[in-house]
């Protein structure tokens, strides 16, 4: 399932929402693709999306979850990264 947490995070005079999967990383992919988001924005186990782009993918099937709930769901996949460990482009398939 496709999930997206509430845009709370400011950058560059917009707010900032994350977009993952606690399917699979193709899945999120897959996606991302229809939202036209470019694959080498992928933050390890996530995509960053502005509010635009955040409403798209609700429009699409994506779930609205809370922040803590997408990080806990996440995890229970075994798809959460370590920030330390997190690379832009990892995990590209799985």
């Amino acid at each position: 399932m496709i999930l997206v947490d509430e845009p709370r995070w400011p950058w560059k005079g917009r707010r900032w929402a994350h977009l993952v999967s606690d399917l699979s990383y193709d899945e999120l992919h897959r996606f991302a693709e229809r939202l036209g988001v470019p694959r080498d924005v992928f933050q390890g186990d996530h995509y960053d999306v502005p509010t635009e782009v955040r409403e798209r993918a609700l429009r699409l099937g994506a779930v609205p979850v809370p922040s803590r709930e997408l990080l806990s769901r996440l995890r229970a996949a075994g798809l959460r990264q370590r920030p330390s460990t997190r690379r832009r482009g990892s995990h590209r398939s799985s």
